[in-house]
């Protein structure tokens, strides 16, 4: 039975130009070797992939597709399988038929699966309809609708199994046995795991008077997902510390560590921050993956003439390239895009970071770490005899930096880096701030890039309306006309976990330095005054991008307030 339902997948997929036949006897071949099921073979082997499975087995067999990112499903329908059972068999309940009671639809990696639905079947007491969804999707609708009752679950068994402990512990061990406590290292698992499901980009867990809060950051906006006991945060912090590199004992000092985490065949960076704060230690762990910072120009929402305009900055064989904004706005993944980009067999491209957040290769890259004296400054100075083409800074910090880096600029390497002001004019006030000659700013600089994230308004459930006189001014629009905007829902819907939002676009403010802005810069002039030269040599201005993209739908006028005021 297995291995015809198998050879009827291949057949499937064969039939649907998915794959060819030799692909399907090699993974056949691979299948026999390694006992995995077609499916996942022709994945590993990248014959395939997820959705297009997922699509030929809907047109093949007529299977509905189940979409599980944008349903919500009901509690009462969650709640007739163990997540036990959902998980071994790698499928979701996903609603009752309306019609028929006694019908339940379940969503499955495998709808071929006779043993599942049978078990389902027995368990439930009810006729079983499959339908199908990628094994991705079902994951994360198992994390979303079973997470938090295992978390809730693995600190109720830590809670109980120290209570029953309490009294024969001897208080010198308390932070090793808590450290070796299985629930409390499923807990921490299971909160990292429900971030990286949930798109989050922070995670924040807070020791408040009588409980321990726990917030993800998610789209650059933070929200509450859960609290727990207060008992619970000594073995939640001794936990992150074990595996963040930290010194346990140490509950006076602010400390910082990393770890590694991989979900989903991703490997996450884990940037750990620990504070000691009134009511006991704070933590926030910043999640990266190792992929998401080196992504293509493409998509990192460039307009049309502004990919041109980043284009032309980097063809420059010398000078120096900045990219400014607040923390958060995406500074580090322009960088990185820029540097794939640059990044050929003829260069040698050095970096120097704190920390090192993604790993590229055939780029030399160096960790910062002051403790044995390797700074920014003292870095670059080792960099400059490595005979390097183009070097990245992490960050211009101090007036050192900055100078050994508009000095590199100046003698022929192409610079790249990142500072935290609010314009691309600014930036070059900023310089100047830090002791850097207003002559050499001009003679070194080739572009600066200011950018910052809006969020993108969730597609499903987005409310279309008329634009009024006020948001004109609030745009600084004019005209007579009244285009159709579009504002998040209140509640939003299961797809943007109800928020009204889902992911975020970049917005940018590119200003290649001309021969008018060089003169201007040379000039000492203001701020003010650079922006100006450069509105007339044609930059847009954050506020224009981000109007802009208000009247595509992409984002809200709330939005655009957010991030910039002119």
């Amino acid at each position: 039975m297995a291995g015809q339902q198998k050879k009827r997948l291949g057949d499937m997929l064969v039939d649907e130009n998915v794959i060819t036949g030799e692909q399907l006897m090699e993974a056949l071949k691979k299948q026999r070797e390694s006992g995995k099921r077609l499916g996942q073979v022709l994945l590993d082997l990248k014959f395939t992939t997820e959705s297009e499975i997922a699509e030929a087995l809907h047109r093949q067999m007529r299977i509905p597709l189940a979409k599980i990112r944008e349903a919500k499903i009901p509690g009462e329908v969650i709640s007739l399988l163990s997540q036990a059972l959902v998980s071994r068999h790698t499928l979701i309940p996903f609603e009752i038929d309306p019609n028929n009671p006694n019908i339940l639809r379940v969503a499955m990696s495998d709808p071929l699966d006779i043993i599942a639905i049978d078990d389902i079947s027995i368990i439930t007491n009810m006729q079983i309809e499959p339908m199908v969804a990628t094994t991705s999707d079902i994951l994360f609708g198992i994390e979303r609708y079973y997470g938090n009752e295992q978390a809730i679950r693995m600190a109720e068994t830590y809670s109980k199994e120290r209570a029953e402990q309490a009294s024969q512990r001897e208080k010198e061990q308390e932070s090793n046995e808590e450290v070796d406590n299985a629930p409390i290292v499923l807990l921490v698992n299971k909160i990292i795991e429900q971030a990286i499901n949930e798109r989050a980009s922070d995670i924040h867990i807070e020791a408040m008077d009588r409980s321990v809060r726990v917030r993800f950051r998610v789209d650059g906006v933070l929200q509450e997902v859960m609290n727990y006991q207060k008992d619970l945060l000594t073995a939640i912090i001794a936990r992150v510390k074990i595996i963040s590199g930290m010194d346990i004992s140490e509950k006076r000092k602010p400390q910082d560590g990393r770890m590694t985490s991989t979900y989903n065949q991703v490997e996450y960076d884990i940037r750990v921050s620990i504070l000691p704060t009134v009511f006991g230690e704070k933590i926030v762990m910043r999640l990266a993956s190792k992929t998401a910072l080196t992504r293509d120009k493409s998509e990192l929402g460039f307009a049309e003439t502004e990919l041109a305009r980043f284009d032309e900055i980097l063809k420059n064989p010398h000078g120096i390239i900045l990219v400014t904004g607040p923390t958060g706005s995406g500074k580090s993944t322009t960088l990185y895009t820029a540097l794939s980009e640059l990044n050929r067999g003829e260069v040698n491209i050095v970096t120097v970071e704190d920390p090192v957040e993604a790993d590229i290769d055939g780029i030399n890259q160096v960790q910062v770490n002051e403790k044995v004296g390797l700074t920014f400054a003292s870095a670059l100075r080792s960099i400059l005899r490595q005979d390097p083409d183009i070097i990245m800074i992490g960050e211009i910090r101090d007036e050192e930096t900055a100078n050994i880096a508009i000095k590199a600029a100046i003698t022929g390497h192409l610079v790249v880096s990142t500072l935290h002001t609010n314009s691309s004019a600014t930036t070059v006030t900023r310089l100047e701030d830090m002791g850097v000659k207003p002559y050499m700013i001009a003679d070194a600089t080739v572009g600066i890039i200011a950018q910052r994230l809006l969020r993108r308004i969730c597609p499903k459930c987005r409310v279309a309306r008329e634009m009024n006189e006020r948001d004109k001014q609030r745009l600084m629009l004019k005209g007579s006309s009244n285009p159709i905007i579009y504002e998040p829902q209140i509640g939003g819907c299961a797809y943007c976990n109800g928020t009204g939002f889902r992911g975020r676009i970049g917005v940018y403010e590119i200003m290649a330095v001309t021969e008018r802005i060089r003169d201007v810069i040379s000039s000492g002039a203001r701020a003010d005054e650079i922006q100006r030269a450069a509105l007339q040599d044609g930059m847009t201005t954050l506020r224009i991008g981000a109007a802009k993209l208000v009247l595509k739908g992409i984002t809200s006028i709330t939005e655009v307030e957010r991030i910039s005021v002119e």
